[in-house]
């Protein structure tokens, strides 16, 4: 007898949902006779009880592509950019084929190989082999140069006067912690891997235990609190100059805090919001996901927000006349392919539709320009004429879509025509994306972390983590190496507190 609470093998575990699915398909088709037979000896409609079975249905099916259906988006026919092509490389920027990646930042390392003393004889006649001049072959390998944790003793000269009135030693190297034992470039290495390479503490202090260093998670907590103190200003900074820019990107994800001392109010789910503009993006840890929390994101900044469907950004523009909301195309194309396996024809009708709206968005991203503002109007000319046609062929599909409310479609339809004036706010105004996936990208590495860590042990420590994701996913956009950007923000803030360092400072990678 299999058991699917202690089962742990995969190919069994997909047998018995299979043969459950079938179960589930086989009842459904029997309370569908049932229901009806019902219905006609009580004089009953059959029809309402058709649609409810027919909801039921378009569950079930869900759930089945959610389980075993591809993950991808990407459907037949599309560009293989996908629908957001606009933000991926142009075609030129793509490699082709399969042969080797040059490597062209990689440090190059000469070594030459030369004979053994007793193989420079000739096998012909005996005689002894000479370097033909300069002739050489070349070949190449990638190989890996391990790191290395030395102990550093500095030697501080020092120095006095004749006249024995002035002694000065030389200074000390900059700590990151007065009197600290550990560099700042140490504190730059934990942080990098915490929060771009997503290892917890504890898998590092294992690693470095390899590599000779013994050392305990809560000195490289003690490193990464004390370097966010110095980067506090940096982590403002940023935040000040994304709320200038009048076009944003919110969203918002969860993560857990684990407080072991059993304080309920931090064992539960707490919130990471992001703002996301063109070079930038800023994170912040709230305890919910409120309209007050959204509110607080946004402190008095006014403009046109891209955003999802959720209630609370709608709750926010009503309380804040300066902020307009425009609507994500990618999250309806989503809703279609969402309900695919129940309505096939009428899904691919709407992603074809919505294909057309993101194929004038390639066509700019393909051109060149000599300015912003010329793309901008180049762009703002096709979605006047194209775009608008297309939104225009989207409103009547909808109308003519004969389905009851609750069914997927009906819902699909519904959610389009509750944010219509969002949705379509892009079309007069260049300046607003097509979707929010710039901010959903933004969140990946979120995502990923909480997977990794499972959570925080304290508010402190995802707000520590908001301040590094920030710092680091901003030096990304902007093309920056990020431990270099952390190495030199660092050294600049202890110099001198409270210097902010922007990552446009540096020069791109």
């Amino acid at each position: 007898m299999i058991s699917i609470d202690t089962e742990r093998d995969p190919n069994v575990l997909r047998q018995v949902a299979l043969l459950q699915n079938q179960e589930i398909t086989r009842l459904l088709a029997r309370n569908h006779e049932l229901a009806v037979e019902i219905a006609r000896l009580r004089g009953e409609d059959p029809a309402t009880l058709q649609s409810e079975i027919d909801r039921l249905r378009e569950m079930v099916a869900q759930q089945n592509q959610a389980l075993f259906g591809r993950s991808s988006e990407k459907r037949p026919g599309e560009d293989a950019a996908g629908p957001s092509a606009a933000d991926a490389p142009t075609p030129e920027a793509r490699r082709k084929g399969h042969g080797p990646v040059p490597q062209a930042t990689l440090p190059v390392v000469v070594a030459r190989v030369e004979l053994a003393e007793d193989e420079r004889s000739c096998p012909a006649c005996g005689g002894v082999l000479v370097p033909m001049g300069a002739q050489c072959e070349e070949s190449e390998e990638i190989t890996v140069v391990e790191r290395q944790f030395v102990k550093r003793v500095y030697t501080r000269q020092k120095y006095r006067c004749a006249c024995n009135g002035c002694v000065v030693t030389a200074p000390a190297p900059e700590k990151l912690i007065p009197g600290g034992r550990y560099s700042i470039d140490f504190a730059v290495e934990v942080a990098v891997a915490k929060y771009l390479d997503h290892l917890p503490l504890e898998r590092q202090v294992r690693m470095m235990a390899r590599e000779g260093l013994e050392v305990t998670s809560q000195a490289l907590w003690d490193q990464l609190w004390a370097a966010a103190g110095h980067l506090r200003p940096s982590y403002e900074a940023i935040r000040a100059g994304i709320v200038r820019e009048a076009v944003l990107h919110a969203d918002e994800t969860h993560c857990a805090i684990l407080d072991r001392r059993g304080n309920e109010e931090m064992n539960r789910r707490w919130w990471v919001w992001n703002l996301t503009s063109a070079g930038a993006t800023y994170y912040e840890i709230h305890p919910s996901r409120s309209a007050s929390a959204a509110r607080s994101l946004v402190g008095d900044w006014r403009g046109v927000a891209m955003v999802d469907g959720y209630g609370a950004y709608e709750a926010l523009a009503r309380g804040a006349p300066g902020i307009t909301l425009a609507h994500c195309w990618a999250h309806v194309r989503r809703k279609f392919i969402d309900i695919e396996s129940s309505f096939p024809e009428e899904s691919k009708a709407m992603v074809s539709l919505i294909a057309e709206l993101y194929a004038v968005e390639r066509e700019v991203a393909s051109e060149e320009f000599a300015s912003d503002a010329a793309r901008l109007a180049r762009l703002g000319a096709l979605r006047a004429s194209r775009s608008r046609a297309t939104l225009r062929a989207i409103l009547e599909w909808m109308g003519q879509q004969r389905v009851l409310p609750q069914s997927g479609l009906g819902r699909a339809c519904r959610y389009v025509k509750e944010l219509w004036e969002g949705l379509t706010r892009f079309a007069g105004d260049p300046r607003i994306p097509l979707d929010n996936n710039a901010a959903e990208r933004a969140l990946r590495g979120v995502v990923v972390g909480r997977k990794n860590h499972y959570g925080s042990k304290s508010r402190r420590g995802t707000e520590v983590a908001a301040l590094f994701y920030t710092l680091m996913e901003t030096a990304k956009l902007q093309g920056v190496e990020p431990k270099a950007y952390l190495r030199e923000a660092l050294r600049a803030a202890i110099r001198v507190p409270g210097t902010a360092t922007l990552p446009g400072k540096l020069t791109p990678a």
